[in-house]
């Protein structure tokens, strides 16, 4: 199964794997194996922010974490591309407005993947697959 991270998996991954369900981390051990797990790249964009706002804070600069991160074995960096970006602003029925997530779902439409989230919002989209 090809799947993308939400930024908040992402992180936890990296700092607090136990929060992520066992049926995720499975989902998400089995393609990174496979070479098809992905992450966008919104969400360094994401991270940055949430330190910028005090929501998120870690020992060394944001861009040191970020670095570390997606050096994770088996993880695939997906860049934004006039596509997604036009796909983002077009999804199909009623998607919440948040624009992060709404290049997370386009993305996953693009490549075929299921969103790793929890978010109840981008799991309750019925245009896009999802798993937790």
């Amino acid at each position: 199964m090809t799947v993308i991270l939400d930024t908040c998996t992402w992180i936890w991954l990296v700092s607090e794997a136990r929060r992520i369900s066992p049926a995720a981390q499975e989902a998400i051990s089995g393609a990174r194996r496979k070479g098809s797990a992905h992450l966008s790249v919104i969400s360094c964009w994401e991270v940055a922010r949430l330190v910028e706002k005090g929501k998120l804070s870690f020992l060394f600069p944001v861009e040191d974490w970020i670095r570390r991160a997606l050096a994770l074995e088996g993880l695939a960096l997906q860049g934004l591309t006039p596509g997604i970006c036009v796909d983002s602003t077009e999804l199909p029925g009623e998607f919440h407005g948040d624009p992060a997530d709404q290049i997370i779902v386009a993305t996953a439409r693009r490549l075929g993947a299921a969103v790793v989230t929890p978010d109840r919002r981008i799991r309750g989209y019925s245009h896009v697959p999802s798993l937790w």
